[in-house]
């Protein structure tokens, strides 16, 4: 069994992302939005804010009230969204109920949508149009799958999870690389089953320990993106880590798997974003 830790994948990547930062005529700028003071939007601002001062973006965080109003949001947004300054934008989600959080993701620019909330992207993503950006944690997967030089085409992948964020688009992915995918979800019949059969296992479902090696194929290459914490109060994915290893020939852990990939993908799409906007 080969544990895929997320630390040598960022290391890979961040090296091919300095080279093109030292091209770049000015350093990308990434606006992190964040609405309130709940503490996984605090942690993945501060993660997100790391990783672009490690590479050399510059990250400017706009925080909010919870209780800020609908109008005042969408005029604060506006702005940011307006800055010539800021190349991309994250928007940390969900936002309160009071705010119109559909509207938001329809008035994002496309060219700033550095997470894929825009209905532009979200559908270049399923017509395979590259030009559009990918959901960070549904690129993380496929960044993951390919530093561990895993062929997909002709495999069998399943997919356990189907939002909008990870699960959908991530088949979509697996797709355009020639993959037969699979995707089940809660209400799926004989899950250990149809999971049991795939040669590339990846579940976004967030269930703590919710897959075990019944699910597993004997030699299968399994990507854990659940984040949960367990009955002791500690983080763990959606497989139960040590028997599903005793199965997986490629396993990614959680803590220290592809959550860490993640932020790296968001630099990579900022760099991206600001070249087409310089361009």
């Amino acid at each position: 069994m080969e544990k895929l830790l997320g630390a040598d994948v960022v290391s890979a990547m961040t090296e091919k992302m300095r080279e093109q930062l030292t091209k770049m005529q000015a350093a990308p700028c990434l606006a992190t939005v964040r609405v309130g003071e709940k503490g996984d939007d605090i942690s993945y601002e501060r993660g997100a804010k790391k990783r672009m001062e490690k590479l050399g973006i510059e990250c400017k965080s706009y925080v909010f009230d919870a209780d800020i109003s609908n109008d005042d949001f969408m005029r604060e947004f506006s702005r940011i969204n307006e800055d010539e300054s800021v190349n991309g934008i994250l928007l940390l989600r969900p936002l309160p109920k009071h705010l119109d959080e559909k509207k938001i993701c329809e008035i994002i620019n496309p060219e700033k949508d550095v997470d894929c909330i825009s209905p532009v992207n979200i559908e270049k993503v399923f017509v395979g149009d590259e030009t559009g950006f990918l959901p960070c944690t549904a690129a993380a997967v496929m960044e993951c799958l390919s530093f561990a030089n895993v062929d997909l085409q002709g495999k069998n992948a399943v997919v356990v999870g189907r939002s909008l964020v990870v699960g959908k688009p991530l088949s979509m992915l697996l797709l355009n690389k020639n993959a037969t995918v699979t995707i089940c979800h809660s209400k799926t019949q004989d899950l250990a089953q149809v999971c049991s059969r795939a040669d590339v296992l990846i579940s976004c479902i967030g269930r703590a320990k919710m897959l075990t090696d019944a699910h597993v194929k004997s030699g299968a290459v399994v990507i854990d993106v659940g984040i949960n914490v367990d009955d002791d109060g500690k983080l763990c994915g959606d497989f139960d880590f040590e028997k599903a290893s005793e199965k997986a020939q490629i396993i990614t852990p959680v803590p220290g798997g592809v959550g860490s990939v993640t932020t790296a993908v968001l630099g990579l799409q900022v760099i991206r974003a600001a070249k087409m906007q310089w361009k």
